[in-house]
């Protein structure tokens, strides 16, 4: 009788530890964290996804980090690798491309899919992202990061004014901005300035791209690594020149704001109807159309003007991109995997669109917006994919690569400031922030250059 109960203990002693109890069999969910560069809705969208996700996907557990700008990002993260804390997936902006690309600290999104078409049952379909995103985001054919958030500048026009000055339509090219604002000003009700924009670098570039004209050496630093600027030519000086001239005037409204600080000042110059017109990111399209339904006046968007003497090229892309840390364990790799390609199927790519006015990345979520009438609907939603879509694909359009951007983009924005704000000459301040953007690419390139 006592061997059968010793036989009956021992096997349900095997049982006990072939099978274990409930709070150690339901496996805890493999822990992914992931950087966004919000702070606003926009956030508040990602991390609702991410609830999806998390539900959808068990096995994983993803945590959302917000509330740093693109810059605070980057500096954030240079101190989280020297602690060997970063997180599984970053938000990055597209000037930090080459930085990220160099730093060691990301995984090429081409290396870790390999020949894959699928993780875990989402499909991959890089054929299915649009043209302009691809050629930023890619090197010789492979991609770095994975594509998410891509906007364009375009350009808003609060058009009670613009009616009231005699035109039916948006300004194209800076001659006409020109022409409308001596309209708009000479008007009994004129705002106090025509027209602003925030003094960030990337606008800069967008007009350079417009003439088909480089910001860096090396076609952009695509076909070799970039070594110095090209962006003190003459196209670049037409820029400075232009702007110049719309100051002067009493035309162009400037805050003193510099980087990502000028936003805010353009927002509430457009909001009060302090401007008549503004150019900006398509990525606050819905933003700057409800702004007006809110206030009583009407918003069109339209392309960003250029510059009628060298004709229209194309613009750049904006935004940014999800940047796959290295050295994860398979299990957060394949998870953060997951994750990306699930923020950016076809219909969160739509809602996101939808919500913000960043250009869905998917040709399917745009055939999906289309067929259910969305863009007839709401045609200024239209205007940066039309825009990105009609531009040709150069070195110039595609946009630079290149070292320590985000401090060759402060370069570019204190010279702005200065054309604004004293007398020096336009030609100079160009040629004095190539020579500083210079030394910020050979340090670079010391530290990072193969």
């Amino acid at each position: 009788m006592k061997k059968v109960i010793f036989a009956m203990v021992m096997m349900a002693l095997v049982l006990a530890l072939a099978a274990p109890s409930g709070a150690i069999q339901a496996q805890d969910p493999v822990k992914i964290e992931v950087w966004i560069a919000f702070s606003d809705y926009r956030l508040d969208w990602v991390k609702e996804v991410a609830e999806e996700f998390n539900a959808m996907f068990p096995q994983y557990q993803v945590n959302i980090v917000g509330g740093m700008s693109y810059e605070e990002m980057f500096a954030q993260v240079s101190v989280a690798a020297e602690q060997n804390a970063l997180p599984g997936v970053i938000h990055f902006n597209e000037a930090s491309t080459q930085d990220a690309r160099d730093s060691g600290n990301f995984k090429p999104i081409a290396q870790a899919l390999g020949d894959r078409t699928e993780v875990n049952g989402l499909a991959i379909d890089f054929d299915d992202i649009i043209e302009p995103t691809t050629a930023y985001y890619t090197l010789d054919g492979n991609w770095t990061s994975f594509p998410w958030n891509t906007s364009s500048a375009i350009w808003f026009s609060n058009m009670n004014f613009v009616n009231a000055a005699g035109f039916d339509t948006p300004p194209a090219t800076w001659a006409d901005v020109d022409e409308y604002c001596a309209g708009i000003m000479a008007l009994d009700n004129a705002p106090e300035y025509c027209w602003t924009f925030p003094n960030y670098g990337w606008f800069f570039e967008q007009w350079l791209a417009q003439q088909d004209a480089l910001f860096v050496n090396n076609d952009n630093g695509r076909a070799d690594r970039a070594t110095e600027v090209a962006f003190n030519s003459d196209a670049g000086l037409a820029i400075f020149n232009w702007l110049n001239d719309q100051y002067d005037k009493g035309y162009l409204y400037y805050s003193g704001a510099q980087g990502g600080d000028s936003w805010g000042t353009v927002d509430q110059a457009y909001q009060t109807q302090s401007v008549a017109m503004a150019a900006y990111s398509s990525s606050d399209t819905t933003l700057y159309t409800r702004m007006g339904e809110e206030n009583g006046f009407t918003t069109v968007a339209s392309f960003l003007p250029y510059n009628q003497e060298t004709g229209w090229t194309g613009n750049l892309i904006g935004g940014g991109s999800l940047w796959l840390v290295d050295g994860l364990t398979p299990e957060v790799e394949e998870g953060a995997l997951t994750f990306m390609i699930f923020l950016s199927n076809t219909e969160h790519a739509a809602a996101w669109h939808q919500l913000t006015g960043y250009v869905a990345v998917r040709e399917s979520a745009n055939q999906m917006l289309e067929e259910e009438g969305w863009f007839a609907e709401n045609p200024n939603q239209t205007v940066a994919m039309q825009q990105l879509v009609q531009s040709t694909v150069t070195p110039a359009t595609s946009g630079a690569l290149v070292g320590g951007f985000p401090a060759i983009r402060n370069a570019v924005t204190g010279a702005t400031d200065r054309l604004f704000l004293t007398d020096e000459d336009p030609a100079g301040l160009l040629d004095k922030a190539a020579s500083e953007a210079n030394v910020i690419i050979e340090e670079y390139n010391l530290l990072n250059a193969p």
